[in-house]
C-alpha cells in the first residue's frame, strides 16, 4: 500500500515558520468568553450564574443530550455575565463570561490510580465524556459519541490523524515531539476501549524528526504502528486517511466507524489521556500563530476562551500591513473580520498574511481545462457542480454527487478562471443538509 490517495494538491506549506517552535504556555490576563455551543451537537447548559465564584477545570455548563460535550472553565473569577459573544464563524453565540482574576486557583483533580492495561471501557468512555473532550482538528465531534459506535466489536484500526497536511499549522508536529509518550499512551486508552482494534499513528513523510520518535516509542506495542505517507494535501482528511491506511472508501452518508475505523488527531488522543488518567477536562489546547505579516510565530499552549487579539498580542503583534487575517489554515480556514473573538476547543491557529491573494484576482468563465477534476480528492467535478449551485438545480448537484465534496479547497486553488468552487459547492451542500434536518 503507497499510503496515500487520488487527486490532491501540493500547496506552500509555511511550516518552516513555526515547526523549530517549542510550545509555550500561556496564560491569559483579560476577561474569558466560553460559547456554549464549541462542539457538533446541542449546545451545552449554563450550570453557573452571573456573581458565581469559579475555578480553573470546574463544570460550567452541562451537555444536553447523548451528542454534545460538557464545558470547563479555564480560569478561576466571577461570572460577569451570560450573553451572545461574536466567535470565528462569525455567528453570535450564547457564551459565558468570566471575568479573570488572574490567580488561576484551580480544581482539585482525580488521578486514575490504575495503569492503562487494567482500564475498562466503560470508566474510559465515562471520564472522556465527563471531561468534555471533542475532536480538535477542527469538526468538534464530541468524543465520548465517536468512541461509541453501533458496532464495537467491529473497530478493528484506531487511526492517529498525525499528518496535519493544512500549510502552516505545526501544533500537532510540536506535540508528537514534546510529548510522544502522551501520544502513545493515549492511543492505547483508546485501544482499551476496542478489544479488536490495533493502532495507526499516520505522519506525512515532511516530519522525519516526528517520524522517527514515534516509530521508537511504538515499536514495543504490537498492537501500533506508524505510516509514513507521502506529503499532500488533503492527506489529514477523514476519508482520504482512512483509504490510505487502510485501503477502504467511505462516502459521505457512511462514518468511519462503518469501515471498522475510528479516528483522532493529535491533540485529541493528549485530550483522552489527560482526561482518563489525570482526571483532566479540556480547557486548554495548543494554538500556532504564524504567516508573513506575524511578528513572531510560534506555538501557544492556550486557555479557551481568551480572546485572539489577546493571543496574537501575547505571540508578539502583527506587522503593519496586515491584509488578511484566518482562523485556522489557509485551505480549511476561515477568514475573520475580526480578532474580539474567543478561542474555542476547535481552534487550531491564526494565520496572518500580508496579502489576501483571493481579492486579487476577479473569477472569470471556467475554461473546461480540467484541472478542478483531476486534483479533487472526492472524485467529483467541481466545475459542474459549481454550475448547478449557482443554478440552484438541487436534483443535478445531487445527481452529480455533490455531496461527496470535502471542501478541502483543491479545486480553488488550482483553478485558471479563479472560480470560488469550493464556496459554491460548500452554500449547497449546506442548504441540502438543512432540508435534510427539516
Amino acid at each position: 500500500m503507497k499510503h496515500t490517495f487520488k487527486g490532491g494538491i501540493h500547496p506552500y506549506e509555511g511550516k518552516e515558520l513555526t515547526m523549530d517552535c517549542e510550545i509555550k504556555e500561556y496564560l491569559p490576563v483579560g476577561e474569558i468568553v466560553i460559547p456554549l455551543s464549541q462542539h457538533i451537537g446541542a449546545p451545552a447548559k449554563a450550570i453557573v450564574k452571573k456573581g458565581d465564584r469559579v475555578l480553573v477545570g470546574q463544570m460550567i455548563a452541562e451537555a444536553q443530550g447523548f451528542v454534545s460535550a460538557n464545558i470547563h472553565s479555564s480560569v478561576s473569577g466571577t461570572v460577569k455575565t451570560i450573553e451572545s459573544r461574536l466567535t470565528s464563524s462569525g455567528q453570535k453565540v450564547m457564551s459565558i463570561v468570566i471575568d479573570n482574576d488572574k490567580q488561576f486557583d484551580e480544581v482539585d483533580y482525580v488521578n486514575n490510580p490504575k495503569n492503562i492495561e487494567e482500564l475498562e471501557r466503560d470508566e474510559i468512555i465515562e471520564a472522556i465524556k465527563l471531561a468534555g473532550v471533542v475532536g480538535m482538528g477542527g469538526a468538534g465531534f464530541p468524543t465520548h459519541v465517536k468512541l461509541s459506535p453501533k458496532n464495537i466489536d467491529d473497530i478493528d484500526t484506531i487511526l492517529v490523524n498525525a499528518s496535519e497536511c493544512e500549510p502552516y499549522l505545526t501544533s500537532d508536529y510540536r506535540r508528537l515531539l514534546e510529548e510522544s509518550d502522551v501520544i502513545i499512551d493515549g492511543l492505547r486508552i483508546v485501544l482499551k476501549a476496542f478489544k479488536n482494534a490495533k493502532g495507526i499513528i499516520a505522519i506525512e513523510d515532511n516530519k522525519p524528526e516526528a517520524i522517527k520518535i514515534m516509530k521508537d516509542k511504538a515499536k514495543q506495542y504490537e498492537d501500533i504502528i506508524v505510516n509514513v505517507m507521502p506529503t499532500k494535501y488533503p492527506e489529514g482528511a477523514e476519508r482520504q486517511l482512512i483509504y490510505a491506511n487502510t485501503g477502504r472508501y467511505i462516502s459521505s452518508k457512511m462514518l468511519p466507524a462503518d469501515a471498522g475505523c475510528v479516528v483522532h488527531n493529535v491533540d485529541t488522543i493528549h485530550a483522552i489521556y489527560e482526561a482518563v488518567m489525570l482526571g483532566k477536562p479540556l480547557f486548554r489546547r495548543v494554538m500556532t500563530i504564524t504567516g508573513d505579516a506575524a511578528n513572531a510565530p510560534c506555538n501557544l499552549l492556550i486557555s479557551v476562551g481568551t480572546s485572539y487579539s489577546e493571543i496574537i498580542e501575547a505571540a508578539g503583534g502583527l506587522k503593519d500591513g496586515v491584509k488578511k487575517l484566518i482562523a485556522g489554515g489557509p485551505m480549511m480556514g476561515k477568514a475573520i473580520y475580526s480578532t474580539d473573538i474567543p478561542a474555542t476547543k476547535s481552534a487550531s491557529a491564526i494565520l496572518a498574511l500580508s496579502q489576501d491573494e483571493v481579492s486579487m484576482y476577479e473569477p472569470s468563465a471556467c475554461i473546461r481545462c480540467g484541472r478542478c477534476v483531476s486534483v479533487c480528492p472526492g472524485r467529483v467535478m467541481p466545475n459542474k457542480l459549481a454550475d448547478l449551485a449557482v443554478n440552484n438545480d438541487i436534483d443535478g448537484f445531487l445527481k452529480y454527487n455533490g455531496m461527496e465534496c470535502c471542501e478541502c479547497g483543491c479545486c480553488s486553488y488550482v483553478c485558471p478562471a479563479k472560480r470560488h468552487l469550493t464556496q459554491t459547492i460548500a452554500g449547497t451542500r449546506k442548504l441540502v443538509l438543512a432540508n435534510r434536518k427539516k
